[in-house]
């Protein structure tokens, strides 16, 4: 982001020019002080890795210059090394050696490769029009709209000044996490066909997902190196300079409006099926909403039940929708895997375009539990939120599918993994309601889906009420399940009714799960809440105030201005 100074009030011209060469110049200062500190750090543990690694071997005295020592220590701290060494071994230029530079190269490559996999898995290009059955083919059309927004966010994560890189390090982990997820989506779309073709599938997106997980891990390691010699309040110190020196007008404008009470009478475009409005559709409305307009955009939707399915696109940027209540304004439909449309684009609304907000309207999928996975809303964009908004399906009902989201006062109905996905994400004052499944189906809240322990992902509940939608007297209720290796699941200050099992935690598959998950259950209330009899995981932790509050708005969601420029209510703690 790149923004001017901007005085209040009668300033001479040599006056701002001089107080705007101070700034720069402080600028400069701080990201080249940052920058050396963070290069010592990395050179400090190559040579401290290297001679430790020497000394365990006899001394090897190979002549390794300094620069490839620290390729090395980075590359230590990747989870896939050899795919690390060989992607930037060869590219490196020990006499222009930054930090960043090695970051920079890291998505470099992940592009590249990327790029190439793309190119093949196209239904142009590997299968060249052999693939036939409906899944197949629609998994291979989803899997070039997941590769392509893979590849925006790795293009994202190279644009802006990668100079100051710990500045914008939440961001990066952000956008890298979601590009690892955005190809492992891409595989988990083929779970339906042919298992010779998921493997095709896994072999060429196999490099690219390797050095994906590679970038994320050495800019979680530079973050890591850099907290560690408090260069955090370093960059405070210096954001703060630069905001009170920058006004942020729009901000102000925006927030000053969604919090009228009129809102709905100022909305820039209004869709009514009685056609009171310029449209008669939500779809159609979008598509008048200006590209990657940094603007708010308000669409008023009147009261109704709108069957179509909905995508706000990725270049429709901060848009507000506005209904007349959660169950007064509805978008419906009923698409769903058992019919031929794979989970991904199953969603009754899907959410692409960052800065996304919805307030006081419903989503909801009509299947029935019988078809299966099928969504009612999807959120893919980063900083979204959904506020008093009313969330109905059953299997598969709301797909947190990745970046960062923030759910208040919203509704949640459904019965297998109806909350999962890869997004960090928090729900706050929820109300999530189990319903009534197909006979000798058990009921699951959560199926969380980290694939990679760099990741910023999971799903916190805090101050939200679990109880039953119907009578589940004779279903197992649990709170989830662990969908991928690494599944994050925290329940903080929750409500939970006699809904829930004893056991509180379904494996996915066998009778236990994998140690390295995260899930905890923090201060909850209700007859559910009794810990107790839970299940003997290793992954299932007892964790402290501290620990959980690494779970709440502001932490897990790196900030919270985001929520109060959408004029939403939110507690930034516990």
């Amino acid at each position: 982001m790149s923004s001017s100074f901007k005085a209040y009030g009668k300033v001479s011209e040599s006056d701002q020019a001089k107080l705007e060469a101070r700034r720069k110049t402080r600028k400069r200062v701080a990201i080249i002080s940052i920058s050396s500190i963070v290069l010592v750090c990395v050179v400090v543990a190559a040579v401290v890795g290297t001679a430790t690694h020497n000394s365990k071997n006899g001394g090897d005295n190979s002549s390794k210059g300094t620069l490839s020592t620290s390729v090395k220590a980075v590359c230590d701290v990747t989870l896939y090394q050899d795919s690390c060494y060989t992607s930037l071994g060869p590219m490196v230029n020990s006499s222009n050696f930054k930090p960043e530079d090695l970051f920079k190269l890291s998505i470099q490559v992940a592009i590249t490769e990327l790029s190439k996999a793309a190119s093949h898995i196209s239904d142009q290009g590997l299968f060249n029009g052999t693939v036939t059955d409906k899944l197949s083919v629609a998994a291979l059309k989803n899997c070039g709209e997941l590769l392509s927004l893979a590849l925006d966010h790795l293009n994202e994560s190279l644009s802006g000044d990668i100079g100051s890189l710990l500045d914008v390090v939440d961001d990066l982990t952000t956008w890298l996490s979601s590009a690892g997820t955005y190809q492992q989506s891409c595989v988990d779309g083929f779970d339906d066909a042919k298992q010779e073709l998921k493997d095709t599938i896994v072999k060429y997106l196999k490099t690219s997902t390797e050095l994906t997980s590679n970038s994320l891990a050495i800019v979680s390691w530079i973050s890591k190196v850099a907290s560690s010699v408090k260069l955090r309040r370093l960059l405070s110190h210096h954001e703060a300079a630069a905001s009170n020196s920058m006004p942020e007008l729009l901000h102000r404008m925006d927030r000053s409006l969604i919090e009228s009470s009129d809102l709905r009478k100022k909305a820039d475009i209004v869709v009514a099926k009685d056609g009171s409005g310029k449209y008669k559709t939500i779809g159609a409305a979008l598509k008048a909403v200006p590209d990657k307009s940094n603007k708010r955009t308000v669409i008023y939707v009147k009261k109704g039940v709108y069957f179509e399915n909905v995508r706000v696109e990725k270049s429709k940027w901060n848009v507000v929708v506005v209904g007349d209540g959660m169950t007064a304004t509805i978008v419906s439909a009923s698409l769903n895997v058992v019919d031929g449309t794979p989970t991904f684009s199953s969603a009754t609304f899907a959410v692409f375009g960052k800065g996304f907000v919805a307030r006081d309207i419903g989503f909801r999928n009509t299947a029935g539990a019988a078809k299966q996975q099928a969504v009612a809303l999807m959120s893919s964009a980063d900083q979204t939120v959904f506020y008093r908004c009313h969330i109905d399906g059953f299997q598969d009902s709301l797909y947190v599918h990745t970046n960062r989201q923030f759910y208040r006062e919203c509704n949640i109905y459904g019965t297998v993994d109806f909350i999962f996905g890869n997004s960090a994400v928090v729900l706050q004052n929820c109300g999530v309601f189990p319903k009534v499944p197909t006979l000798g189906q058990q009921n699951t809240i959560t199926a969380q889906g980290k694939i990679d322990p760099n990741q910023n992902t999971g799903i916190a509940f805090q101050n939200c009420t679990i109880s039953p939608f119907g009578d589940l007297s004779s279903v197992r209720t649990y709170l989830g399940r662990p969908w991928k290796n690494y599944s994050t699941t925290v329940y903080m200050k929750t409500f939970m009714g006699n809904l829930i099992d004893p056991d509180g935690w379904l494996p996915w598959v066998g009778t236990t799960a994998p140690d390295t998950i995260f899930y905890s259950e923090f201060q909850n209330s209700g007859p559910g809440s009794v810990t107790k009899n839970r299940v003997k995981w290793k992954g299932l932790r007892t964790i402290t105030s501290k620990q959980a509050s690494k779970f709440t708005v502001q932490s897990f969601l790196q900030g919270s201005k985001w929520i109060s420029d959408a004029s939403v209510p939110h507690k930034t703690d516990l």
